[in-house]
């Protein structure tokens, strides 16, 4: 028998994540498909998991909050049944915009890196983290990135406005990855993986470097992955790009399509900031069939949109085209901001999920926590993207098999007016509405 627990977010009613009662499925009369067809015996990627970043604006935000608006915060995104059942996390290897100012782990020209000292990251970050582990019960699938090299090593003297890694340096950068990935180890926050650089093709008016493909490819290829080896730390995957899906195709072909370079690249990691150009993932994806691509950063820029829509819409929009051009990980970016969409050292103020104004100890959670959580909390890690076919207009659909065999099927309307889907199983089809700006998940068990 298939049982069916729907869950329903609406923009013009009070559903949020709220369960609803299940479709239920019927025996299919005659042959007629259904507008969308489940296909369950098609296997595409294996998911990794959802989750967010823990920079440090994030945990400075929360820190200012009383200590039980904090713990709701942390439960609301972790916990894995009452929360968003987040498994992933992304840290900054020392700063980034999103942190209160510039700042290193090293003294100026300490090309030993014997002064190498993560104890900033004990003010906030590193508590932030081990708090939201105890809440999810354990480790998270951790991607660390670098922003910038410390000024010394850079062209431009500065962690700001671009500049490049000079090329005597490249060794010790290397070499200070792997330190970070020794610091944060012993403190029981294992890192998964790191990528490169953070957005390596755009100058910032924050911490940014610029790699060329060249650049990038012949970094990993002579120092990245040749030091993360000697240093033991060879199974600590290595993601290259880290940046906008309009050029990725160009980019991870440079970096790939060398042996060399290629033998040390887990994979591609993507941002959404330069356009929705989906089919480009998927043709990553074509091209290097045997690596791996993740979703690594995406937020709503331009400041706090509290209460509005299109931000959740946005998010759901993305995760899909993303998920099935065989994308295996979604990383939002900053977990929290406060009432300004800061802290942000450059005044690069940004939306997120979750805004917590630190003058009244109040949480806003925006349309975007809850879009989300129609993918984290029902697409667990090593749930498989199955075969899907979409007649339906105006419709957005993706489905997973669950580890336990559930099958979660998300299916997203953003137009203004109401829908009415069939959706079909085997020899059984199902009915229902999908309200007008709404998010659905079905998760179908037989």
């Amino acid at each position: 028998m298939t049982t069916v627990q729907t869950v329903v977010t609406a923009k013009d009613t009070g559903e949020r994540l709220s369960k609803v009662d299940g479709i239920e499925f019927k025996s299919r009369e005659g042959s007629v498909a259904a507008q969308v067809e489940l296909k369950p015996e098609e296997s595409y990627q294996k998911m990794i998991g959802f989750g967010g970043a823990f920079t440090e604006a994030a945990a400075y935000t929360l820190s200012r909050l009383s200590p039980e608006k904090r713990a709701e915060v942390i439960h609301r995104y972790f916990h894995p049944e009452e929360g968003l059942n987040y498994s992933m996390g992304r840290v900054h290897i020392h700063s980034c915009d999103f942190a209160l100012g510039n700042y290193t782990y090293v003294e100026d020209n300490d090309t030993e890196l014997a002064t190498f000292d993560i104890s900033h990251d004990h003010q906030w970050v590193l508590p932030l983290i081990k708090d939201a582990m105890a809440v999810k019960g354990g480790e998270f699938t951790m991607l660390a990135s670098p922003w910038s090299p410390p000024a010394w090593m850079k062209t431009n003297g500065e962690m700001n406005n671009g500049g490049q890694l000079k090329p005597e340096y490249a060794d010790v950068w290397a070499r200070y990855y792997t330190k970070f990935i020794e610091a944060y180890g012993k403190e029981g926050v294992p890192i998964w993986a790191v990528s490169v650089q953070n957005e390596p093709a755009a100058v910032q008016t924050w911490d940014s470097c610029v790699y060329s493909a060249e650049e990038e490819r012949d970094f990993v290829k002579n120092h990245l992955g040749p030091v993360m080896h000697k240093e033991g730390y060879g199974d600590v995957n290595i993601v290259i790009w880290d940046h906008n899906r309009d050029i990725m195709v160009e980019r991870a072909s440079a970096v790939l399509s060398d042996p060399e370079a290629a033998k040390y690249v887990w994979g591609t990691g993507i941002h959404w900031y330069g356009g929705e150009e989906f089919e480009k993932v998927g043709q990553v994806h074509d091209l290097f069939p045997d690596k791996h691509l993740l979703f690594t950063e995406g937020c709503q820029e331009g400041g706090v949109r509290l209460g509005e829509w299109f931000t959740g819409e946005r998010y759901g929009r993305n995760m899909i085209g993303d998920l099935n051009h065989w994308t295996e990980g979604y990383l939002d970016w900053n977990l929290v901001l406060d009432e300004t969409g800061g802290p942000n050292h450059v005044n690069n103020l940004c939306d997120a999920p979750v805004i917590a104004d630190t003058t009244t100890n109040e949480i806003h959670y925006n349309s975007s926590y809850y879009y989300i959580g129609h993918f984290s909390k029902y697409i667990a890690p090593g749930a498989v993207r199955i075969g899907l076919q979409n007649s339906a207009e105006g419709v957005l659909s993706t489905a997973f098999r669950n580890p336990d065999g559930s099958l979660a099927v998300v299916l997203m309307n953003e137009g203004e007016d109401s829908r009415e889907v069939t959706l079909g199983l085997g020899d059984e089809v199902a009915r229902f509405e999908l309200p007008a700006h709404s998010i659905i998940t079905h998760l179908i068990t037989q």
